[in-house]
């Protein structure tokens, strides 16, 4: 390849080269690579960097003379892996938050009750003071509201919440609702969201929806206790220091959540895969070889490029390794992973 040539490409496709020439070489140096490719000592370090950064390449505190590469579909359980381990830390510091307010309640509210005090916390059992707590809300909110809902909302209660949008927005008071995925897929729900859209309010969809949760002007939040089950008793605060802290929680699955009307088409395929050829892919997710995959399936390896071919074209996918990103994100790698052995 000429270096006019290598340079004509895009740092991504210069990586990409690279990375199909170090697995297509074993044992070869990475600037014995590189050199053939014409890379220069920049580019030879973006393109290093943004291998390792995908997990194509072992991390080293500096470039090895021969790099330990990664096959793509280890990557990408390796990336999946981290990113649930990443959605558990940040689900269990929520738990630990909520663990923490719940046993400092009791010294809060005390406090709440002394002059100049600037934080109110309280444990609220009656479902009725809930209500006409959320009701007091809607004459005394300045300048927002957010809210986040892990599940439907009750249809008696559709034309109130409605009636609440209208007053707010009037009034020129900012109001966003949070929901799951899996809300936006119910008839009735689906007619109230564009209700609530129509009317100004901001509506998001999310994959992740841990609680359900009221804020209000910085200044109040609604909660329950348990965020596992809806129906427990609340937790009532007053005051910037706490109501800061579920802000920026709500924040952070704001931005993460995608805007009402706006969702991106659900990926085809996976509803007619055989067990045979889930399994199949589920191993290749795994790292396992095709021979490897055959024994384990008792087939030919003729056998298995069929299945993986099948469900390639299954799931719309131009690779292998769309494929595994697709079954990924379809759930279709859920469950024990397969182990490698020796046989």
């Amino acid at each position: 390849m000429s270096k006019n040539a290598a340079g004509a490409r895009t740092g991504s496709e210069q990586a990409l080269a690279l990375y199909q020439e170090l697995r297509s070489a074993p044992g070869e140096s990475f600037d014995d690579v590189a050199h053939r490719l014409d890379l220069t000592q920049a580019e030879r370090g973006r393109c290093h960097a943004e291998l390792v950064a995908l997990g194509l390449l072992e991390p080293a505190a500096a470039a090895p003379a021969v790099p330990t590469v990664v096959a793509p579909d280890i990557a990408l359980l390796r990336l999946l892996q981290h990113e649930r381990e990443r959605l558990e830390s940040r689900l269990a510091e929520t738990s630990r938050a909520h663990t923490t307010l719940e046993t400092l309640a009791g010294p809060f509210l005390r406090a709440g009750t002394e002059p100049g005090s600037e934080v109110e916390v309280e444990i609220v059992e009656d479902p009725a003071r809930i209500r006409r707590e959320l009701a007091d809300l809607t004459n005394t909110v300045r300048t927002s509201v957010h809210s986040m809902l892990t599940g439907s909302v009750r249809r008696e209660e559709m034309p109130l919440e409605l009636a609440r949008d209208r007053d707010r927005v009037t009034r020129g008071v900012r109001v966003q609702a949070m929901y799951s995925h899996r809300v936006g897929q119910v008839p009735e729900m689906v007619q109230h969201l564009a209700e609530r859209t129509a009317l100004g309010v901001e509506v998001r969809l999310s994959a992740v929806v841990p609680m359900n949760m009221v804020l209000a002007d910085e200044n109040f939040a609604l909660l329950p206790t348990d965020p596992h089950d809806p129906e427990s008793a609340a937790i009532l605060a007053r005051g910037p220091g706490l109501v800061r802290s579920y802000r920026a929680l709500y924040d952070y699955c704001w931005l993460a959540a995608t805007p009402y009307g706006h969702e991106e088409p659900a990926e085809p395929g996976g509803d007619g895969l055989s067990e045979q050829q889930r399994a199949a892919l589920r191993m290749l997710a795994s790292g396992i070889k095709d021979e490897q995959v055959a024994r384990n399936l008792g087939v030919s390896l003729r056998t298995v490029s069929r299945l993986i071919s099948e469900v390639m074209q299954e799931l719309d996918a131009a690779s292998r390794f769309e494929a595994g990103v697709k079954a990924a994100r379809l759930g279709l790698l859920d469950g024990e992973p397969y182990e490698h052995t020796t046989a």
